[in-house]
Formats: structure tokens, sequence, C-alpha cells
């Protein structure tokens, strides 16, 4: 008969170790160039903060100056560490500068101690700060 000893075989492809990695890097690749284009650029403490915790989910508003306080209590404004006399200074210097009322924002590390935070509050309301923002994470 025809074709009788005949064996048809199915042609069997060389395993490309390669074509299977491939779309895996793609990924990681656009993961990688998505991450760094929506990365969030900001203000960064001078030194390590564990930020406080907030029931409220406010969102902070344009920053004018910002004030940072150490878990141990130093004080920095624009990475230059400051002592609480020379923030009044500045804050005094700042606010004849511009027209309207300076917004202050105060980020503290959430170790600090209250007593520290609240005499740094009272030494920008004697400077003359009118708007205070207490910069906290939401409670999760």
């Amino acid at each position: 008969m025809i074709g009788e000893g005949r064996h048809f075989r199915r042609q069997q492809r060389a395993a490309d170790e390669d074509a299977r990695v491939l779309p895996l890097i793609n990924i990681v690749f656009l993961l990688l160039i998505f991450f760094m284009i929506t990365g969030h650029m900001s203000a960064q403490a001078p030194f390590e903060l564990e930020p406080l915790k907030s029931a409220t989910g406010s969102h902070p508003h344009p920053e004018e100056l910002t004030v940072f306080i150490s878990d141990d209590g130093h004080l920095a404004v624009d990475r230059d560490a400051l002592t609480l006399t020379e923030l009044e200074a500045l804050v005094r210097e700042r606010q004849s500068e511009t027209d309207a009322a300076l917004r202050v924002r105060l980020q503290a590390d959430g170790r600090t101690e209250a007593v520290r935070v609240v005499a740094v509050m009272e030494a920008l309301r004697a400077a003359g700060t009118e708007r205070l923002e207490l910069l906290a994470l939401p409670e999760r």
C-alpha cells in the first residue's frame, strides 16, 4: 500500500529558553520606568523621621516654610539645623518679606515629646505665624 512503512513524525521545536524570559524582563523594565516617573518629590527631612499618625486624612497645601523636629528635639529648616530663637528670627524675616500670611508646615518625628512640639508651635505663634499646619500620616 501507499505510504506503508513511512511514519510521519511531528517536528519538535528547539526549546528557546530566552524567549520565555523576555516578557518578564520587559514588564520589570516598564515597572521601573513607571516608578521613576511617578516618584513623589518633596522636601526631604535632614534626619530620619517617623511621622505622627492622624485620625483625619486632610491634604496639605503648597508649602511656604517647612520646619522639621527630630525625635531628640533638634530643629531644621531646608536641611539647616537651628535653635528655637533662630527659628523665630527666620519666621519673622520671612513674614516681613511677604504680604500674605506665611504658611508654616511642622513635621515632627512621632517619637518627639509633645511638650517639645508645643514649645515650637508657641515659638512660631510668637514669631507671627498665623497659619500653622502639623503634618501627620492618617491612621490605618
